[in-house]
């Protein structure tokens, strides 16, 4: 049976990451966009809260178990603050959590700790690669197998933080299944290549990185000889995403709403029109909606039940639902909404781009 009622070990969470939001996030999140980079302050400040360390085991350093739903509860808050900065703090997430998650005993007891420090680990995930109608069931990168070691060829994009990152995960086709390969960054083949330009989220470097002729050791293949399971990864993706997405459409939501009620046109607050109220409450009912859905999803994975189907329903939702809510909100705010000091338009530039990160972002 579903519960509504957070633990208090999860409202506690959700309190702390919510002042951490405003606190911290809103503070830098213009000037983050604005010069494309975020302060170490920052990022060390909401590496300190210990979100990742609370979902490794306390065998590997760690000091708590992986719940899907309570990452969503926290997730949603965080991308209120700011996605970018976000996005930015949970690349790690995508080495460790597919580690924690399908690493051998070896495997976890010689990464999981990293992650478990004081400061930010250098470490990051290679999976999108640049080709239209990208599969990541069906990858072009592919790793054979040569004796004792595995040869990795391929491209890829979108890889955050990449040009500061001492290991990489890099998924790769091997005898028609992806499967994922611990690559140091240092190791011969590999090559950072250009910061990829985006439309919004330009507070989170992303590079391409080229894989030629890159050996590593049969004992780098993720899980040995089980390997991984890709599905499950990218639900747990999909579910991160969506989440992400309630809290960034719930930003703009709020903004909207506020700017309504004190914007007076005519002698009346513009919330009072029927056609900016119907907007309002509708952007409310698909937010709170799409909220309902990832829970369920997180519940479900969490439970040990498949919860492949939910997740994908719910970051379809949460792909339509946040640019409908984000653009909501620059019609609201009619001119104002088209002007730089005030962010729904970053947010509408933010919330356009989740159709295009799946499998790219997990915690």
């Amino acid at each position: 049976m579903y519960s509504f009622d957070m633990t208090s070990e999860q409202k506690m969470l959700v309190d702390t990451v919510r002042r951490y939001a405003e606190k911290n996030l809103r503070a830098v999140y213009r000037e983050a966009e604005e010069s494309k980079h975020i302060p170490e302050k920052v990022v060390q400040t909401g590496w300190e809260l210990g979100l990742l360390p609370g979902s490794i085991d306390a065998r590997y350093g760690g000091y708590g178990e992986y719940s899907a739903l309570t990452s969503a509860l926290y997730l949603e808050e965080m991308a209120w603050g700011d996605l970018g900065i976000t996005l930015h703090l949970l690349t790690p997430n995508l080495f460790a959590i597919p580690v924690a998650q399908f690493g051998n005993d070896k495997q976890k007891e010689q990464y999981l700790a990293q992650f478990c420090g004081d400061t930010f680990p250098r470490a990051t995930a290679a999976l999108v690669e640049p080709v239209i109608q990208f599969d990541p069931a069906e990858l072009q990168t592919t790793a054979v197998k040569e004796g004792e070691n595995f040869v990795i060829n391929g491209k890829k994009t979108y890889v955050p933080l990449a040009k500061q990152a001492e290991v990489f995960l890099v998924y790769a086709q091997e005898n028609g299944a992806t499967q994922a390969f611990i690559v140091p960054a240092d190791t011969p083949g590999v090559q950072i290549g250009k910061r990829v330009k985006l439309m919004g989220i330009q507070a989170l470097e992303m590079y391409e990185v080229e894989f030629e002729n890159v050996t590593v050791p049969k004992a780098n293949r993720l899980g040995g000889l089980k390997g991984i399971r890709i599905q499950r990864l990218l639900t747990l993706s999909r579910i991160t995403l969506a989440a992400l997405a309630v809290g960034l459409a719930r930003a703009a939501y709020e903004y909207a709403l506020n700017y309504a009620k004190e914007r007076v046109a005519f002698g009346e607050p513009i919330a009072h029109r029927q056609s900016i109220a119907f907007m309002l409450a509708n952007m409310r009912i698909e937010i709170e909606a799409t909220r309902l859905m990832v829970w369920e999803a997180a519940y479900k994975f969490d439970a040990g039940e498949d919860a492949a189907k939910s997740a994908q329903l719910a970051k379809q939702y949460a792909d339509k639902m946040v640019l409908e809510v984000t653009d909501g909100a620059v019609q609201v705010l009619g001119g104002h909404g088209y002007i730089r000091e005030h962010p729904v338009e970053l947010w509408l530039r933010n919330g356009r781009g989740f159709v295009t990160m799946d499998g790219a972002v997990v915690a």
